[in-house]
């Protein structure tokens, strides 16, 4: 076993854990240099805006065929009123999504390292599938505020079962906008869905009507951590991070895990072909 019982102990508590150390530097550093590549080879004339705030959300084509491809999104203020770029290209993308793990070398390797098969196996994985991945910048000055949220409204599975496997390519603080999570949230109800929609692209199915933290609640406590740190989080915790408005961006790498054994419903927004399907940790053998 990887984690020690105080630390699986801790995960049950809370609902997520930090894990210190966890990715070599020099591992990080190779997974920030490919998403720059992508973003580079990327054709910046393909707008997708993707809203971090959950009302505000907006499901285009683009977004929704990005579960088994490599896509790019901006960041929602990255352009001025007549359409040009604030910033370069390389600083104007929200994130990266939602295959690069199956379809990349780069995030393949890293994102079936042997430590994280190693960790999922030790939180009770029998079945791990990775599902989706997703590369966030935070970029300097114009990364958006993430609200509360709990990522089984958008990965739900019956039982539920996604777990995010949470990396920190850079440092993360309060000033650049870190995660912050709600210690034992994951045991409270799952509040809504987010599916397909015939009419609409994709709609939020309420549940239930809990409220979420309020950032700035002391219900809420920053995950501040050094690059190489991976931080696992339950799919029912509330979790939030705040706009960047440092200097620094704040790059992490999530991808998320479901149980193959677990139904994954058909109104999902996030659909896979089937020249694609899901697998667990061993590596890709072509790409």
């Amino acid at each position: 076993m990887v984690l020690s019982t105080q630390q699986i102990e801790s995960w049950e508590r809370d609902g997520f854990l930090v894990v210190p150390d966890a990715v070599e530097p020099d591992r990080c550093r190779e997974l920030r240099r490919r998403a720059l590549e992508i973003v580079d080879e990327f054709d910046a004339s393909t707008v997708s805006i993707f809203s971090t705030n959950e009302q505000d959300r907006t499901s285009d084509d683009y977004f929704l065929a990005s579960g088994d491809n490599i896509s790019c999104f901006f960041e929602e203020g990255a352009f001025r009123m007549d359409g040009s770029l604030v910033q370069s290209k390389e600083q104007s993308i929200n994130k990266l999504g939602h295959a690069m793990h199956d379809l990349d070398p780069v995030f393949d390797s890293f994102s079936r390292q042997p430590i994280m098969a190693e960790i999922a196996a030790d939180i009770g994985f029998t079945d791990p599938r990775l599902l989706q991945s997703m590369y966030i910048f935070k970029q300097p000055r114009i990364g958006g505020e993430v609200t509360c949220h709990q990522d089984s409204t958008f990965l739900y599975t019956d039982p539920m079962s996604v777990v995010g496997f949470w990396v920190a390519v850079d440092d993360a603080t309060i000033e650049n906008g870190c995660l912050w999570a709600q210690p034992g949230g994951h045991r409270g109800p799952l509040r809504k869905r987010f599916v397909l929609d015939d009419e609409n692209g994709t709609r939020f199915d309420q549940l239930d009507s809990t409220p979420f933290p309020e950032p700035g609640s002391p219900d809420l406590v920053p995950i501040e951590v050094r690059a190489g740190t991976l931080v696992l989080l339950h799919g029912l915790l509330p979790h939030w991070s705040d706009v960047n408005r440092s200097e620094r961006s704040r790059h992490a790498y999530t991808v998320h895990l479901i149980d193959g054994s677990a139904h994954y419903p058909d109104e999902n927004w996030l659909r896979r072909g089937p020249d694609l399907p899901l697998r667990g940790f061993e590596r890709s053998t072509v790409h």
